[in-house]
């Protein structure tokens, strides 16, 4: 089987998605990962002359670390959370340019089954992918047999809120109701075997829920 997933930033690849890259990976499935930028808008607790840079090598690594065989990395520049878009974001972009890049890699890589991020965190970069890899997958030559949004629960997101309250620079707690509704989420992986290797605790956990 073939695994094409689709993401925003570096780390979007680790956060969730890692454990089902690594479980296909373990299956010996073709994984390639398309990353639209490099994480620009993120944060480092060290100073750092180059975050882009330094960024896209965690995400390489990170790739190695999964079993994933290919990467592809967009040229936009990320967004972030809040702020007035500036001509190279993600958030700028033209839809129909990002379907397009979206497209010929779907055409090139022929995946089985497309992953990306259903959005209900609120980032606007993950919309944007998503809306832009939905629209790639119903206009590619190569027609993916089955498409899948990566989401986190709305029950566990409630958990995490409690959890972040007191953080107050943390921007998703402004966001309102995070995650997605339980009763939606129609597929879910069992990915605890694979814990260990992303460096969680194979004890009880929430798996993996792409929808």
């Amino acid at each position: 089987m073939r695994l094409l997933i689709t993401i925003a930033h570096p780390d979007d690849e680790s956060f969730g998605c890692g454990s089902v890259l690594a479980r296909a990976s373990a299956a010996g499935d073709e994984t390639t990962v398309l990353c639209a930028t490099r994480g620009e808008a993120g944060e480092s607790r060290l100073p750092i002359d180059d975050l882009a840079a330094l960024r896209e090598e965690e995400l390489r690594a990170a790739a190695r670390i999964l079993g994933v065989g290919a990467v592809h990395l967009l040229d936009y520049v990320d967004s972030g959370m809040t702020g007035n878009p500036e001509p190279d974001m993600l958030v700028a972009a033209e839809p129909c340019r990002i379907a397009s890049e979206l497209r010929s890699v779907i055409d090139d890589v022929r995946p089985d089954v497309v992953v990306t991020l259903d959005a209900s965190d609120g980032h606007r970069d993950h919309a944007i992918i998503r809306d832009a890899t939905l629209s790639a997958v119903d206009t590619s030559h190569h027609r993916p047999a089955a498409t899948y949004l990566w989401c986190l629960a709305r029950s566990s997101m409630a958990r995490w809120v409690v959890h972040r309250r007191g953080a107050s620079d943390d921007a998703y707690l402004s966001l309102g109701e995070l995650g997605t509704p339980d009763e939606d989420i129609t597929t879910v992986v069992d990915v605890t075997a694979h814990l260990p290797k992303l460096g969680g605790d194979p004890g009880p956990r929430q798996p993996d829920q792409p929808v």
